[in-house]
């Protein structure tokens, strides 16, 4: 049996329906999971990893996604011991560790996390991915409303990757041998900027869609509105100044899948009906 923890996120969703297709037993975990969350062969089960209890089953392998709010609550060492009787676990992490390690929010508290995991005893695999492609879903609104995206840093590019494509590596670690004790890079095919995303959905939608650069005080403003201060003006730097390492296309996606990461064009044409 498979546990999949953020189990009703972008990747956690893609990641309980491809191991039920597999044939696969899978137990969906999320704070308010409810059972039309996941498929029917699927048990739901609604739990705060950050406040460990009881209730959570044996399992052969572990998916555990380090969400915000555990990161800010939960204990690295204790969330880990909640799978003590796994034969694996794979941790979702952030290259934030290795390319920001001073940053609170995206080094040192994936960073816990990591080093819990490789101190449990468990065999593990650790997955850190730079940005998500489903960070665009922030522009849903205003594409449906206005046809304009706007984002700050609009000519800086980004090797974005497609969380289903986690998804798909994860997969292969949780189900497959020869992924023990290894940490992953995840990113996506090739940089793109905000531009060029903003324009690959109007592509997709088939609407022109109007680029707004942003300045990084107003875009600060509006991240505010959701992250912390600090979370917010690391982002903001990644965005803005990212570093080389940052902006490397890594080769691990393809060796692990057989196949190029998916395109931020391929992700905005599946997702299309969002922004209409």
């Amino acid at each position: 049996m498979i546990i999949v923890t953020g189990a009703t996120g972008n990747v956690g969703r893609t990641l309980v329906r491809t191991l039920t297709e597999q044939g696969r037993e899978v137990t969906a975990v999320s704070r308010r999971i409810t059972a039309s969350d996941v498929p029917h062969s699927v048990r739901p089960v609604p739990a705060d990893l950050a406040q460990p209890a009881a209730g959570l089953p044996s399992a052969d392998a572990v998916f555990l996604l380090v969400g915000g709010d555990l990161m800010m609550a939960g204990d690295p060492a204790q969330v880990v011991a909640q799978f003590a009787d796994a034969g694996k676990i794979v941790l979702l992490s952030s290259q934030g560790v290795a390319t920001r390690p001073n940053s609170v929010s995206h080094g040192v508290a994936f960073a816990a996390f990591e080093q819990a995991v490789m101190e449990s005893g468990i065999g593990w695999t650790i997955l850190r991915p730079g940005g998500f492609a489903s960070n665009s879903y922030a522009w849903a609104p205003s594409i449906k409303a206005t046809r304009t995206a706007a984002a700050p840093f609009g000519e800086v590019g980004l090797p974005v990757i497609d969380p289903d494509d986690i998804a798909a590596v994860a997969v292969a670690a949780l189900t497959q041998p020869g992924h023990t004790n290894a940490i992953y890079e995840l990113t996506g095919p090739e940089l793109t900027t905000p531009r060029q995303r903003a324009a690959a959905i109007a592509d997709a939608i088939g609407e022109p869609v109007t680029f707004i650069d942003q300045t990084r005080q107003v875009a600060r403003a509006q991240l505010l509105t959701f992250m912390p201060a600090l979370v917010a003006d690391t982002t903001l730097d990644i965005l803005g100044a990212p570093t080389v390492h940052e902006q490397t296309v890594r080769p691990d996606v393809e060796r692990i899948l057989g196949r190029s990461p998916g395109t931020f064009a391929d992700w905005a044409k599946r997702n299309a009906e969002i922004f209409r």
